[in-house]
């Protein structure tokens, strides 16, 4: 799910950085396990800044619109969408920055972008003013695209799949404290959160300045072109080989089925079995548990042991089963029992990007991550709303039919169509690296 805006955040001269690390100017060298450290804590502190106002967003939209609960969910689905159509607009820009000026700059400016931002966020006196304040989040918030341009420098095609699982379980480390401690902050107040993550934002960003080395050396950037930088130019790039493109509908589809959590988790946990955000922070805390787990543990030992398209296939089908059961459970304790299925779902993202990676060289590494989260861009330019509006209508009083769960059944089914396009894209008995 961030990024940054990327003019140039001044670089330290060299007698300012730290000898142990290498300037952002030279070659990275062989992987080495320091550099994905680096962007692991980065990305952890990004999403842990990010998970603390999942549990309190939704309540300040309920909250100004006067506790209209159908008309509120409808207005968080537009937040959704505007943040992921700033998303679709400026991931590919960033992408080719970062091809052109580097990893490093994109990631800082991100930082101290999402820690401003969080800021008028907390003062906003109005909804349009927290939607404004969700756009700018929208802009400066691709910093998990571009580390995963870092990781791909850094690391040879065969071991990525694991190192990008790696990675999603920094982004589920976040999520382990984030939601969690946003829903504790919430109880003193639906601002607070929004306070702490400016700070965490604007540390971590320091913390970059001081700490994180550059991973692309000059030899392999790419010359800065509109062409590339713009979402239809960058799209371009995911059609330019037949296993590519497959690879990437997969991606999209997956993608808007994983919209379902953000726009009504929340609203349908609330409303179906009365949780309060202190509940919502736990419950989202599990699900980051058990996706660090799967992530961090599971997915390099599956890799190695399947191989990528297998676990891009099961991955998908566990994704699938544990949508159901959260669409079907009738009581708190049948929901929970689907959050470690769901969350064996992890097992294919990984997995998917690596074997993407692997179609793409060095200095095409951060357009392809551009291009992949303007992909989930537009997902979540539909995905919100069409979540948001069949959980709507799923609740109406004049429904013919009360289905609550409705929402994670057609993203179930979503993921049931992802699995089918998967393995009919991943045919080939090996895709070119």
């Amino acid at each position: 799910m961030p990024s940054a805006d990327a003019d140039s955040t001044a670089d330290p001269g060299p007698d300012q950085r730290p000898p142990s690390l290498p300037s952002p100017s030279s070659s990275p060298g062989p992987p080495t396990r320091a550099a994905l450290v680096f962007i692991f804590i980065t990305v952890a502190l990004d999403m842990l800044a990010l998970g603390m106002i999942i549990p309190v967003l939704p309540k300040l939209v309920v909250d100004f619109v006067g506790g209209d609960m159908g008309r509120a969910a409808l207005t968080y689905g537009l937040f959704v969408t505007v943040w992921e159509s700033m998303q679709f607009l400026f991931s590919p820009l960033l992408g080719a920055l970062s091809d052109r000026f580097g990893r490093r700059p994109v990631v800082l400016l991100s930082n101290f972008g999402l820690g401003a931002d969080y800021v008028l966020m907390a003062l906003a006196p109005s909804l349009s003013l927290l939607l404004v304040g969700r756009a700018i989040s929208g802009i400066t918030s691709a910093s998990f695209s571009t580390a995963g341009a870092y990781i791909a420098d850094v690391m040879p095609p065969e071991r990525r799949a694991g190192a990008f699982g790696t990675l999603g379980a920094a982004f589920g480390l976040g999520f382990v404290v984030g939601p969690a401690l946003g829903g504790f902050l919430g109880t003193l107040g639906p601002r607070v959160p929004f306070w702490v993550a400016a700070s965490l934002s604007l540390a971590n960003a320091l913390y970059g300045a001081f700490i994180l080395p550059e991973s692309l050396p000059l030899h392999r950037r790419a010359p800065f072109a509109w062409r590339r930088a713009n979402p239809v130019g960058a799209l371009l790039l995911l059609s330019s080989r037949p296993e590519l493109i497959g690879l990437a509908m997969v991606s999209f589809v997956a993608n808007l089925a994983h919209f379902v959590l953000q726009s009504t988790f929340v609203l349908y946990a609330g409303y179906r079995y009365g949780w309060d955000e202190r509940t919502v922070g736990l419950s989202l805390a599990l699900v980051g548990v058990c996706a660090s787990i799967v992530q961090g543990g599971l997915v390099r030992h599956v890799v190695a042991r399947l191989g990528e398209r297998p676990t891009l296939l099961v991955g998908l089908l566990f994704g699938a089963s544990g949508f159901a059961t959260y669409g079907l459970a009738p009581t708190s304790a049948f929901f929970w029992f689907g959050i470690p299925l769901n969350a064996l779902w992890g097992l294919a993202g990984p997995a998917a990007q690596g074997l993407m990676s692997r179609q793409v060289g060095p200095s095409e590494q951060g357009q392809l991550q551009g291009a992949l989260a303007s992909l989930a861009a537009i997902a979540g330019i539909f995905g919100p709303t069409m979540f948001t509006a069949t959980f709507a209508r799923g609740i109406e009083p004049s429904s013919r039919i009360h289905v609550p769960g409705a929402p994670f059944l057609l993203a179930a089914s979503l993921l049931l169509v992802a699995a089918v396009l998967a393995a009919r894209a991943t045919r080939r008995p090996r895709l070119a690296s």
